[in-house]
């Protein structure tokens, strides 16, 4: 089922009007923030077309930071947006006519692939949907809304050859490294690695891309046995990924001898030998150079030794977890060690934003898949969760299937971290909280308080949903996060 994600203003309401007979969800939400939210969770769960319909002006606005998520998230979103009246604009003066802007499209320039105006609606659905997927934004003065539209082929286009096909013969120590851009390339990526008897590393938007595979290293580089595969490797082929700095723990990766990549647009962090569309494996599918599985068990040995209660928590998180659900993690503490280190065996199964760091980002996100009636958990944080609180109502009154666990240890954690790390007292980090289990009850939503992770947890997690999951636990940060990287900040 395809959806829209909106919030309606006195300019959009002949939008609303269209979606009535429309088989499109509609699904209304409370603040214009979460609709771009829900829309990038939409498209990274389902590979669809994420579109938020908001208002002029302070509408559209509110979008900005979700709508940088997704950019940076590489997400295929088309925000739609209405301006003031075409007969009442004047370029390049200011009237003050009800939410006007002087120029509401420069404000998405920064976070948005292209900006489009009427009537030009399908070339920007495509230019979202084109590889490298970005959203788009399409501004619609409010008289025109009503007028007729006509409807294209909705077809994806390709980009244009990066090079030919290369030759990729004997080589000692390769490695594969996959990002978000090869989500939809898994077998591909299983193929070269296996020809080459190479192990896979995957970035966090790449996580689940072979989850199952014998190649598959299942640590994210920032643990120190996964990153020294990167240190050992002479070759490494990249296909998806802009090897970033959080996944690079900010280029302290040495430049290898080799890469090639399979990638839509240039590298510019690495240098890179050749760019290429495909490649010829001459090799032959061989043995590995070393064995991902044993590596994964000695690191998650040493991990395990290390922090007992938070692997404790990934471990009985794994286990409630319903099956067949998302994950939809926040820039939270619990968020870190889940995106890091649970088992993902499919691509698409985690919703998080290391793609700007959007604090907020997993409540509403997990909004978007719900709405297609995929199974849903969305994991956050005290402080995180209060920036759209407010989208319970959404989740009460569309009956989303999802199960909102939120894990109280008292305010900002990670926050509070990096102050103790640094020598500091904690100052302005400790946030006073409402009862989360009432206020989720006082929306309508079933709501449980749960001592720990055990037994209550799991029943609590597996319950009918929408239902709340509130769990009081402090956690240390994992080695994902910047304070804790091995290679230095």
């Amino acid at each position: 089922m395809h959806a829209v994600f909106g919030l309606p203003g006195v300019h959009n309401l002949a939008a609303w009007e269209a979606l009535r007979e429309s088989p499109i969800r509609l699904v209304g939400v409370r603040h214009e923030q979460a609709a771009v939210y829900a829309a990038d969770g939409f498209a990274r769960a389902t590979g669809q077309l994420g579109v938020a319909l908001v208002t002029t002006g302070p509408g559209a606005a509110n979008t900005l930071a979700a709508t940088g998520e997704a950019w940076a998230g590489g997400s295929s979103v088309l925000v739609v947006a209405t301006d003031i009246p075409s007969t009442l604009r004047r370029p390049g003066e200011y009237r003050g006519v009800l939410h006007e802007c002087t120029d509401q499209a420069a404000m998405f320039a920064p976070v948005t692939k292209a900006q489009f105006a009427w009537p030009d609606v399908q070339e920007a659905i495509e230019t979202a949907l084109a590889t490298p997927t970005r959203p788009v934004y399409l501004e619609i003065p409010t008289d025109l809304l009503s007028g007729p539209a006509t409807v294209g082929s909705n077809n994806r286009n390709n980009p244009g050859s990066r090079g030919p096909a290369v030759e990729v013969g004997w080589t000692e120590r390769p490695l594969v490294w996959a990002g978000g851009g090869a989500k939809d390339r898994e077998q591909e990526v299983i193929e070269i690695a296996e020809a080459l008897g190479a192990p896979i590393l995957t970035s966090y938007g790449g996580r689940g891309i072979a989850g199952e595979h014998e190649l598959a290293v299942g640590l994210p580089p920032h643990v120190p046995e996964a990153g020294e595969l990167w240190d050992q490797a002479d070759l490494v082929i990249v296909i998806g990924s802009d090897l970033d700095g959080i996944n690079t723990q900010n280029f302290k990766q040495p430049q290898p001898d080799r890469i090639i990549a399979l990638n839509a647009t240039p590298i510019v962090n690495y240098e890179i030998e050749q760019y290429a569309d495909s490649l010829s494996l001459k090799a032959g599918n061989r043995r590995p150079w070393t064995d991902p599985r044993a590596l994964r068990e000695q690191a998650l040995a040493r991990l395990t030794n290390e922090h007992p209660h938070e692997m404790d928590f990934l471990a009985k998180f794994a286990d409630a977890l319903p099956e067949g659900a998302i994950v939809a993690a926040d820039m939270c503490i619990p968020g870190y060690w889940i995106a890091a280190l649970h088992p993902f065996t499919k691509p698409r199964q985690l919703l998080y934003p290391m793609g700007w760091g959007t604090l907020g980002f997993g409540f509403p996100a997990a909004i978007g898949p719900a709405a297609a009636s995929i199974r849903t958990v969305s994991v956050n944080g005290d402080g995180g969760f209060l920036f759209a609180c407010g989208e319970l109502a959404t989740v009460a009154q569309q009956g989303l299937p999802i199960t909102i666990v939120i894990i109280d240890d008292g305010g900002y954690g990670m926050l509070r971290y990096d102050q103790v790390h640094s020598g500091q007292q904690p100052f302005g980090v400790d946030l006073a909280r409402p009862d989360f289990a009432a206020l989720g009850e006082a929306f309508g939503i079933p709501s449980v308080h749960v001592p720990d992770f055990g037994k209550d947890f799991a029943a609590a997690l597996n319950s009918e949903p929408p239902n709340i999951v509130v769990v009081d636990a402090a956690m240390e940060p994992p080695p994902t996060t910047s304070p804790r990287w091995y290679r230095g900040r």
